[in-house]
């Protein structure tokens, strides 16, 4: 249980890092994704790129459980 909690983080940590070249995939822009601005404000709740990335993580986790 210890080593799995340190590689999800050390695999948290890399996507991170990591977030500003996802960026320009388009990841955390995809349509589903909400994006509320105001004047001096901006509310961002990546709900389809979270989706996108758990299925893809637990896709990952399956092909090597097994």
């Amino acid at each position: 249980m210890q080593k799995w909690l340190i590689v999800i983080g050390v695999v948290l940590v890399l996507v991170g890092l990591l977030w500003p070249w996802l960026g320009k995939l388009g990841l955390g822009r995809l349509p589903g994704d909400i994006v509320l601005e105001g004047e001096k404000i901006r509310f961002y709740f990546p709900i389809v790129s979270g989706l996108l990335v758990s299925v893809i993580v637990s896709i990952i986790l399956w092909l090597i459980g097994r």
